[in-house]
């Protein structure tokens, strides 16, 4: 069995701490049993090693996700990125060729896709197994996990059961699906046997490599990379799911929860404050979740979620808060924050001139141990001020050393790399008429490869 877990997310909807590169599962508002901040992925993560699992799994992303996943999990994730966001069946498929082409993954192998964020318990991922089974015994094209529903939920999915279903078996035949009912109609399903679709399935391998040969399109891995642009915009469940002979649905009677609104995420963070602010005791059921350096403070206010980060600032009822995403449906602010597998950054300031230049100021820290890529960029100049710390840069092959007050100047064009030996936090400035992160010519990722193609002398700026 091998696991897929599917990364994604445009980041609107817990808008302003995520963004394009940095999606809810990335956001470190949960405790891990120790009391430590943990995001979603990381608890997934964990649960997948106390499960046995990590060894199986694998996560699908876009490259804008990459480096935050490195950041969070480690550099010995595997990851199958794709080249461009596309939509969850190109992206399945190009992780299929990846399975089958890359790693030697038999046609036979069941293969589990499921979100990277589920809320739950480490029950849930104990059942993952139970899906190979339910396709062995059922002959389905697709096994779903199905949760048992606690209450008459509205924002859910659902499975509905076939006729005929024989309470014996451990898996239930899938008649269909409806997506948001309302109440009056939730309980009626319920009622029949329905359960919430938590967006988890198993298929055996062969079934899409046959799918993509019928469809003429790639089972090679890099060939699959090569085509990705013109694979078709479409889900997995429109392009396969609706279209499957036979689908299984094994039941999950565990916790289960989609932290995906502000309102459901609140539900599990057992802080009404996280970072500089007041809550006054006239308040009641209020989160505020503050990652800027000033102070925020909520007065008498009830059932609010107060948000704030250097990409904006959310004050919402809870309630309401799911409509969020459809308020910065037009917006296409660059994030100003994110992380990266060295550390992260934090955009200061931003300014435009009438004669096209642009600035940007950056506050950059850079973990102890871990270094930026060699790389250089066509379109930017930078200055770098070091503020604390100590480490090493590269700059056009020459290596010297680098501590707080240090200023180095790095024209476009210029090969560079830095290592902190000690934390270390860098304030840069940009100067260029475009300015935008895709900016970077990555020439290579580790230290030790980029020392060495720098001669041995050292010296001072």
């Amino acid at each position: 069995m091998r696991i897929v877990l599917l990364s994604g997310g445009s980041g609107k909807r817990l808008w302003p701490l995520s963004n394009d590169s940095r999606s809810k599962q990335f956001l470190k508002v949960l405790k891990d049993p120790q009391g430590k901040p943990e995001s979603m992925v990381q608890r997934v993560w964990r649960q997948l090693g106390e499960a046995g699992l990590r060894d199986r799994a694998y996560v699908a992303t876009g490259k804008a996700q990459s480096e935050i996943l490195y950041g969070q999990i480690g550099n010995d994730i595997r990851l199958i990125a794709e080249p461009e966001r596309r939509d969850t069946f190109p992206a399945i498929a190009l992780a299929a060729t990846y399975l089958y082409a890359m790693e030697g993954a038999s046609l036979n192998e069941t293969v589990v896709v499921m979100p990277v964020d589920p809320y739950v318990d480490g029950s849930f991922f104990r059942q993952l197994s139970r899906l190979e089974g339910a396709l062995d015994e059922s002959a389905a094209d697709l096994a779903l996990i199905g949760v048992q529903p606690t209450y008459p939920s509205e924002k859910y999915g659902y499975i509905m059961p076939g006729a005929g279903h024989d309470a014996g078996l451990p898996y239930m035949s899938v008649s269909g699906f409806r997506e948001k009912p309302c109440r009056e109609d939730a309980e009626e399903m319920i009622r029949q046997g329905a359960l919430w679709n938590c967006g988890v399935f198993a298929f055996k391998l062969d079934m899409l490599i046959n799918i993509l040969i019928a469809y003429d399109l790639p089972i090679h891995y890099e060939e699959m990379l090569k085509r990705y642009g013109s694979l078709p915009k479409i889900s997995f469940d429109y392009e396969v799911v609706e279209k499957a002979n036979r689908i299984a649905a094994v039941r999950y009677e565990g916790d289960w929860k989609d932290l995906g609104t502000w309102n459901t995420l609140t539900e599990e963070i057992d802080s009404a404050l996280i970072g500089k602010g007041i809550v006054s005791d006239q308040t009641s059921n209020a989160h505020v979740i503050n990652e800027l350096e000033i102070p925020v403070a909520v007065l008498g206010l009830s059932d609010v979620i107060v948000a704030a980060s250097p990409d904006g600032i959310l004050v919402a009822d809870k309630a309401l808060s799911p409509l969020v995403k459809d308020m910065l449906k037009a917006s296409d602010q660059r994030p100003m924050y994110e992380e990266r597998r060295w550390g992260r950054y934090r955009v200061l300031d931003y300014r435009r001139y009438p004669d096209g230049k642009e600035v940007l100021t950056k506050w950059i820290f850079i973990a102890a141990g871990r270094n930026l890529s060699y790389q250089y960029h066509n379109l930017r100049d930078e200055v770098w001020t070091v503020v604390s710390g100590s480490g090493t840069v590269i700059l056009n092959e020459r290596k010297l050393a680098l501590s707080a007050g240090d200023v180095f100047i790095v024209p476009k064009e210029s090969r560079h790399s830095v290592r902190a030996d000690t934390d270390l936090e860098i304030i840069e400035v940009q100067t260029g008429e475009l300015l935008i992160e895709e900016d970077i010519v990555r020439l290579e990722l580790q230290w030790p490869e980029i020392v060495q193609l720098c001669p041995a002398s050292e010296g001072s700026y």
